[in-house]
């Protein structure tokens, strides 16, 4: 069973992760926290979920100088195939 502090611990420490990255919003979506207790439920390190924040913005930052400028980041959602391919 898991204990609640648990839970909210790692809960913060996913959307504190995900609001410090660039181009994501200054607050959480309910759908972000929800899928950050999706993350915790499916044992995700949070260690493989700063990986994932910090290669998605890696990704985003690296394109093409001439490429289209990317829309910011709107929900949690979006590093989820970064999560899922480490």
């Amino acid at each position: 069973m898991n204990h609640p502090d648990q839970v909210t611990a790692y809960v913060t420490t996913v959307v504190t992760l995900y609001m410090d990255m660039p181009d994501t919003p200054m607050r959480v979506s309910a759908s972000d926290q929800w899928l950050a207790r999706h993350f915790y439920q499916d044992s995700v390190p949070l260690e493989t979920v700063e990986t994932a924040l910090l290669l998605g913005s890696l990704r985003r930052l690296i394109r093409p100088a001439d490429s289209p400028r990317l829309p910011p980041i709107r929900s949690l959602a979006y590093f989820r195939p970064v999560i899922e391919e480490l």
